[in-house]
């Protein structure tokens, strides 16, 4: 006689619209970190940041009060990385803008808080 079989069923993870877009925004900076450190000036912003309002969170989670004090301040924390206006050095806006990701990221979803630093310009 031979031994039962058992059945496995694996779950295949499925990223959120919203970790999708996390990940898009990730990649995104390190080209812009690139840029920067190259002396190169960004001028275009290539993601539709206001997907951050819309998007499917992971499961779970949504958007709390905290979430949505920090979403339109990083928005125009990132816009302003290709500002080519302003009076503000770019690695300081830059910053600026990875700061106010690991800002939300301490308090909403604390996983990717050692990759996002190291988007950081020293």
């Amino acid at each position: 006689m031979q031994p039962k079989k058992e059945t496995v069923e694996y779950e295949i993870y499925r990223p959120s619209e919203m970790a999708n877009f996390m990940n898009a925004m990730y990649a995104y900076n390190v080209q812009l970190k690139q840029q920067i450190i190259k002396g190169k000036t960004p001028v275009v912003m290539p993601l539709d940041l206001m997907k951050l309002h819309s998007a499917e969170m992971s499961n779970g989670h949504g958007r709390t009060p905290v979430w949505n004090s920090f979403i339109n301040v990083f928005i125009e924390a990132q816009k302003s990385v290709a500002d080519t206006l302003s009076n503000v050095a770019l690695k300081e806006r830059f910053n600026h803008a990875i700061n106010n990701c690991l800002a939300c990221h301490k308090t909403e979803c604390m996983g990717p808080i050692p990759k996002i630093k190291k988007l950081l310009i020293q």
